[in-house]
């Protein structure tokens, strides 16, 4: 008997964050509107949704047969109100360590799989306090208004130039 055959969707949304740190929760936050966004669609199925605290080496397997990837998180000295861009397998050694940067977790694909990784995207909106314990900020959640409108767009453009398209826009 044949074992069936699982598909993946082809679409992966990983969101970064601690909602325990402030504007760090920016991530998950975001991934929670997106999914209440997909929750009503016909073509949900194409997305699949991860929530995390950090990027790991096992997340390279979670890109594996996809067509496009996006992360999302929050950071500190980011452009106002967020930064979209395309992500480049980083050229400089892998450290193997408990958290990893998009570039990062591409350079583990390509030695994983020894082969070339999907389009990863990273969405990262401004945040301007990280500590233990605080609230969102007020400029949180306005960018975080803001990422999600600009989400919403990308929930729509399921192509690879599509996304490129919009970073041109935006980057």
């Amino acid at each position: 008997m044949l074992a069936p055959v699982l598909m993946v969707a082809p679409i992966l949304i990983v969101a970064v964050g601690n909602e325990s740190r402030g504007d760090d929760a920016l991530g998950p936050l975001l991934l929670r509107k997106l999914n209440d966004e997909l929750a009503n669609k016909d073509d949900a199925d194409q997305f699949e949704l991860l929530e995390e605290f950090q990027l790991q080496v096992e997340h390279a397997m979670d890109m594996h047969g996809r067509q496009l990837v996006l992360f999302i998180d929050a950071g500190m000295n980011t452009q106002d109100p967020f930064a979209f861009y395309r992500a480049q397998p980083s050229d400089s050694a892998v450290l193997y360590s408990h958290a990893l940067a998009p570039e990062a977790l591409l350079q583990v694909y390509m030695q994983l799989y020894q082969e070339v990784p999907p389009e990863v995207f990273v969405l990262c909106i401004r945040g301007e306090q990280f500590e233990l314990g605080e609230e969102l900020t007020p400029q949180a959640v306005e960018r975080l208004a803001l990422a999600f409108e600009f989400s919403k767009k990308l929930l729509q453009e399921r192509v690879v130039t599509g996304w490129k398209n919009l970073c041109a826009s935006k980057c």
